[in-house]
């Protein structure tokens, strides 16, 4: 299968995801949303169920949602809740809402009043000490709190070697995404920002298994190619978010390729494996444990800045001649991190923009002039 035909599949499915839903339940499989982020999808997998990705959408406008959420809930959220009351993901059989932030920790609430308690709602707290035992015991006893829950899903118990099975599932996936990370940034000719996005997106929509034998085609088709000698320029991305096609579009007008990302719905979610032996639920424990270099989560070193040196050493060993942060609307954390991440990449002396997103953007004069000014600045 040829590289346009794959990368055309991945951007159906990451445009439709509707679609990939209704399919899914067509084949009498249940579907259970997750939320952003670090949630233990492999417990989803194990169940027998279908993990669905849920970060907003870029063509809804945000309305029944707001008679229950505050105007300054970011939009990511308060549209997770629009789809689920107007019906675009009302055919989920459960959602998945961890509290890794201040806005997402009242939405189950939300969730569960909107929906008047159709839908299951399964809760989840992330310790932000994870790496003592005490974090680590916190982190299990909320996992399997998931567990259960999922088990009341699915109508029967969720076993310990289907979900070993599972982390080997996700862990060959996370391999395959880092790979194609990898590749798109020696392949920048052929895997455009929009491209890159979609290909990536794609995977909060689908079973892995089928994801990553579906991307290991792909990969293997991008290292047949020379690595290509690009002309334009090269950035890191980083932000929690950046998948609106329109706004990436405005990268490739301006010859601009993504050489890595720092963005929380692309790598950082495929960053870290978990371990593949022993108990299943302490095992993906220590996966979110071994998270790091994350705004959201707590830096036992903060006072050493490590999160703005890991993203301006991104930058260097990427290639990239810059830095584009897209800065989610109402994100308490990135704004207050932004500080210290600019002094880091100016004491590094890395070019960076910062550009204020939301799902809800519908003019992208400003932003194209923005980028159009960065690009020549970091192409002299």
């Amino acid at each position: 299968m040829s590289i346009d035909t794959l990368v055309q599949e991945f951007s159906q499915i990451a445009a439709n995801p509707k679609a990939q839903l209704e399919a899914y339940k067509k084949q009498g499989k249940k579907c259970i949303g997750v939320m952003p982020y670090y949630a233990p999808e492999e417990l989803v997998d194990a169940a027998g169920m279908v993990p669905f990705g849920m970060w907003g959408s870029n063509d809804k406008t945000i309305s029944r949602a707001k008679e229950y959420c505050a105007t300054f809930y970011c939009t990511i959220a308060q549209l997770d809740l629009e789809m689920l009351l107007d019906g675009t993901m009302d055919l989920l059989d459960g959602v998945i809402t961890p509290t890794i932030c201040d806005t997402l920790r009242p939405m189950s609430q939300n969730i569960r009043v909107a929906m008047s308690e159709k839908l299951p709602c399964i809760f989840l707290a992330h310790p932000q000490y994870r790496r003592p035992e005490f974090g680590l015991k916190f982190c299990v006893d909320q996992y399997t709190n998931v567990r259960t829950e999922l088990e009341k899903i699915a109508g029967a118990p969720i076993a310990d070697e289907a979900i070993l099975n599972s982390i080997k599932v996700y862990n060959k996936s996370r391999a395959a995404r880092r790979e194609f990370a990898k590749l798109a940034n020696e392949h920048c000719d052929v895997i455009t920002p929009t491209k890159r996005s979609a290909v990536l997106k794609a995977a909060w929509f689908m079973p892995k298994a089928e994801y990553t034998e579906k991307l290991q085609q792909l990969n293997s088709e991008l290292k047949a190619l020379p690595v290509c000698k690009w002309k334009g320029t090269k950035v890191v991305t980083s932000g929690i978010i950046c998948d609106n096609p329109k706004l990436l579009e405005i990268f490739e007008e301006n010859n601009i390729a993504i050489a890595a990302d720092d963005v929380a719905h692309e790598s950082r979610a495929f960053r870290v494996d978990a371990p593949e032996s022993g108990d299943p639920i302490l095992a993906l424990a220590h996966q979110f444990a071994d998270q790091d270099y994350d705004v959201l989560l707590y830096d036992e070193h903060s006072s050493e800045n490590r999160r703005g040196e890991f993203v301006a050493n991104l930058v260097k060993e990427s290639g990239a001649q810059g830095l584009v942060l897209f800065m989610q609307q109402f994100c308490d954390p990135e704004e207050m991190e932004y500080p210290y991440l600019k002094k880091a990449l100016d004491s590094a002396g890395i070019p960076h923009i910062k550009l204020g997103v939301d799902q809800q953007m519908r003019d992208f004069g400003q932003a194209r002039t923005a980028i159009q000014a960065f690009a020549d600045v970091i192409s002299l």
